[in-house]
């Protein structure tokens, strides 16, 4: 190793940008490839479905084998895994990128799913192990930022890539970021191995694997199949694993399981994994239509789209170091509920800012608040959740928080897709109906079925799908294409206003669950990493 570099190497901030940036790279492509969809179907003759199944493959794998990862982290060393996590994904993020048809490009996708799987949970572990408690706020804080700031860049970085290079290169930019990531991860990461042997509990990963993919399968696909008796079995199947695999972790309580109940007597760390739940359907479930809508009917390229919400990654990337500080202080319990209240509070109020003649700027202050919820949010909720965890279990009690955080982002995209498409099948037909009567008598009824069909496709809808009857003068046909994007704009904001009712109030609730946290403050602390207090009624250690 280089001398300048070597007296780097197990420096704890070092260490944090290391991690950060692998968690960015992983987080970015949850949303990066949204942007790009038109272009995909284009380039590969692919069809919607395959390209959906492209966002989602990545999603599946990322959400069924986070916990399992977690585990193996805690018995295989974390960096280990952070390694391995790191080379699957850059390479299956080249192979994406060259990926000729779009059956490989989801196989490709998969495998980067299960890449950001196995590094995703051994950033927070990791840091847990780094950071004394006394200074694991603001290091957490930083961590949480990056997240942060990863949800809503992807849109920005996704538009610039798309309109000046290629589609491609959404995934083609990951191999130089991975292989920065990969020699800083050797520079700068101790290798910390376990003293002892220990075993993986192989059945509880058939289990939770199992259910985990039954229970995310039915939700990403439950839409798709208008929630039919295979959905229905699906999501019977998830919970009879879900039994037998609670039944067969309590067995082996005593011998290395997947999941230690013991992480769950700590009041904190049951109370704000559901806090993070609900912030995932919050977040995920409020900027999905909310793009559609800067895009669809305020006519905003994906660069400014990406832009308008840019301000509000930038307050809370500043916000959140200051926020984790104060966590070690006061403790995060009333930063992290005053957070998730004024996130909710702002997009109330874009909500009801949004119409069909909104502009830009009036949304800043809504954004402004947004960004200053978004910076209470991430550094106490990852503080409180990992407070008086073991060391041993911070891989497994790491990979439990990121599973109910894409559960909770898969829920609330699925809940927030389905509301969508229900209004939309109603307030699309009613505005074609009334407006409509600007058309001539002979294509009012074609026009207004023609809405009625296609808000079928939910969210996929658009004004350019109300197709213009050949044979019609050009007038006729231009004030065609004038009345359906007027019926599209008009209907979409109708649809979208009750829909972003369920993020909302996501927020409100995650914000009223944060009353029974036990709130903390940070003391003196002699040195390492597993000296962090617990909760009320908390295991002091757990093995």
């Amino acid at each position: 190793m280089p001398q300048a570099l070597s007296k780097w190497h197990g420096n704890p901030w070092a260490i944090l940008i290391t991690l950060s940036l692998g968690f960015f790279m992983t987080l970015l492509d949850l949303t990066i490839v949204n942007i790009a969809i038109p272009s995909m179907i284009d380039e590969l003759d692919a069809s919607l479905d395959e390209i959906l199944w492209v966002i989602n493959a990545y999603v599946l794998v990322l959400a069924v084998l986070l916990i399992t990862a977690g585990r193996l982290g805690d018995l295989r060393g974390q960096r280990t895994l952070f390694v391995a996590g790191i080379v699957v994904f850059t390479l299956a993020s080249l192979a994406c990128g060259l990926a000729p048809n779009p059956t490989l490009l989801i196989a490709f996708r998969a495998v980067q799913g299960l890449g950001a799987a196995l590094l995703m949970p051994q950033t927070m572990a990791i840091i847990i192990g780094t950071f004394p408690a006394d200074r694991r706020g603001t290091a957490l804080g930083i961590w949480g930022a990056v997240a942060g700031l990863a949800t809503v860049a992807g849109p920005t970085l996704g538009g610039v890539l798309v309109t000046y290079a290629s589609w491609r290169w959404i995934f083609i930019v990951n191999v130089p970021i991975g292989l920065v990531v990969l020699a800083m991860t050797f520079a700068f990461i101790p290798d910390a191995r376990m003293e002892r042997q220990h075993k993986l509990d192989v059945l509880g990963v058939a289990l939770a694997t199992a259910g985990l993919f039954c229970l995310t399968f039915a939700l990403i696909e439950g839409q798709r199949y208008s929630w039919n008796g295979a959905i229905d079995a699906l999501f019977v199947a998830a919970a009879v694993l879900t039994v037998l695999f609670l039944l067969q972790q309590r067995s082996r309580q005593d011998s290395e399981p997947l999941v230690p109940f013991s992480l769950f007597r700590n009041r904190n760390f049951t109370v704000i994994n559901a806090v993070a739940t609900l912030v995932s359907v919050a977040i995920l479930g409020f900027f999905l239509p909310f793009t559609i809508y800067l895009q669809s009917v305020l006519g905003y390229s994906a660069i400014k789209a990406g832009l308008i919400l840019a301000p509000m990654s930038l307050i809370a990337l500043v916000l959140a170091p200051v926020a984790g500080k104060m966590s070690d202080r006061i403790g995060g319990k009333y930063i992290l509920m005053t957070g998730l209240t004024l996130f909710g509070i702002g997009a109330a109020i874009l909500v009801l800012q949004s119409s069909v003649s909104s502009d830009w700027l009036d949304f800043m202050p809504a954004i402004a608040v947004m960004g200053l919820g978004m910076g209470g949010i991430w550094a106490p909720m990852a503080t409180e959740t990992m407070r008086g965890v073991p060391m041993a279990l911070a891989g497994a009690a790491s990979g439990v928080n990121n599973t109910l955080r894409q559960v909770g982002s898969v829920v609330g995209s699925a809940a927030v897709g389905a509301l969508l498409q229900n209004q939309l099948a109603t307030t699309l037909r009613d505005e074609a109906t009334t407006r409509s009567v600007a058309l001539p008598a002979d294509v009012r009824n074609s026009f207004v079925e023609g809405f009625a069909a296609s808000a079928k496709g939910g969210v996929e809808v658009g004004p350019s799908q109300a197709a213009t009857p050949s044979g019609v003068p050009a007038e006729v046909a231009a004030r065609i294409q004038q009345v359906a994007q007027a019926v599209f704009q008009h209907g979409y904001v109708r649809a979208m206003h009750p829909t972003l009712v369920l993020p909302v109030a996501a927020a409100f609730v995650a914000a009223a669950l944060c009353l029974l946290a036990t709130r903390h403050t940070t003391g003196p602390q002699a040195g390492g990493a597993t000296a962090a207090p617990t909760a009320e009624g908390a295991p002091a250690a757990a093995g």
